[in-house]
């Protein structure tokens, strides 16, 4: 069922009424049916009047909701602030529309509050698994497979001729597992980044991929001293952006900045790859975990990508998380 507009059925009505009440007043002071001629004139004469006063005085009270109702339109909880039009500040023309400005405000704070909390606990939660897979692949199965290595070269020394050949290739794909086993770990927790600082564990990661592209990085400004959170957010997105034109775009050439200006961290991945359209945003590339992380420290994250010209990744973060004051802190 197709609902009409609220201001049709209060025009309409009004319009009903000023008839009814035209055509009582017309029968209370006498004029009947057999003056129609009079009688028809005047009821359309009275409504017709009614209406445009109305019309003028429901527009008047009826544009200021309508302009709010396209404003909350465009509100998107996935960019920073819920991307918030300054129009929607809790102040308006009537009463009615600020009483709603207001409550929509009211609720958007609790939702950024609550999109807030739950990704904090969510990429929290997915850091401390991380870190805990990383600890018994470093612990636990990196021990096992040294265990191995040490009973490889005792075989070696005792093992007949024949069986040496085969020994010293299974150790050596054992190193190979072993490598790979480090990288994966390093990957799930960088140590880097606890150890050496943001810019060095970024730079590890672009020296692991030099042997497959073109990669280049360049640091402009002290980015030492960042909140934990920011440089783990910063790393995070650099690890996701790298990876995604490794795997999928086939690309050549990579270029990373980091700099520190003005209160104001930047992250810039470029890539020559084979970019991606907007429907391949959402498969399997990261996007959105990326753009959440960015959210969580008060960042904004920039993609532009057009099949055949490559990708841009852009994440600006403020050294301190700031709040848009409408939304509350």
């Amino acid at each position: 069922m197709k609902h009409r507009p609220l201001f049709t059925e209060v025009l309409a009505l009004n319009a009903v009424m000023v008839a009814i009440a035209t055509i009582a007043t017309a029968i209370v002071t006498g004029l009947d049916w057999n003056h129609v001629e009079i009688l028809i004139p005047l009821i359309a004469v009275t409504a017709g009047i009614a209406c445009l006063l109305n019309v003028a005085l429901l527009r008047r009270r009826f544009n200021p909701l309508e302009h709010l109702i396209d404003e909350m339109e465009k509100v998107d909880l996935s960019q920073p602030g819920a991307n918030l039009p300054p129009e929607i500040d809790g102040k308006a023309e009537t009463q009615e529309v600020e009483r709603l400005e207001i409550a929509f405000l009211r609720m958007m704070r609790r939702l950024e509050a609550e999109r807030r909390r739950a990704s904090n606990a969510a990429l929290s939660a997915q850091e401390e698994e991380r870190a805990r897979v990383a600890r018994d692949l470093h612990d636990q199965v990196n021990q096992s497979l040294t265990g191995v290595l040490l009973r490889l070269e005792a075989a070696k020394s005792a093992a007949p001729p024949e069986l040496k050949a085969e020994l010293v290739e299974t150790s050596t794909l054992a190193h190979q597992a072993m490598d790979e086993l480090l990288t994966v770990a390093r990957q799930l927790r960088p140590t880097a980044l606890d150890d050496l600082g943001l810019s060095a564990a970024i730079a590890g990661q672009i020296e692991q991929l030099r042997s497959e592209v073109d990669a280049n990085f360049e640091g402009d400004g002290d980015v030492a001293g960042l909140d934990p959170d920011i440089q783990l957010v910063i790393y995070r997105v650099a690890q996701e952006s790298l990876g995604n034109a490794i795997r999928h775009s086939g690309a050549e050439r990579i270029d990373i900045r980091l700099s520190r200006d003005n209160s104001v961290v930047e992250l810039s991945v470029k890539d020559d790859g084979s970019g991606f359209t907007f429907d391949e945003a959402n498969s399997g590339l990261g996007l959105g975990g990326m753009r959440e992380r960015a959210i969580l420290v008060g960042g904004d994250l920039q993609i532009e990508s057009r099949p055949g010209h490559g990708t841009s990744v852009r994440l600006t973060v403020p050294d301190r998380t700031g709040s848009d004051p409408r939304m509350g802190n």
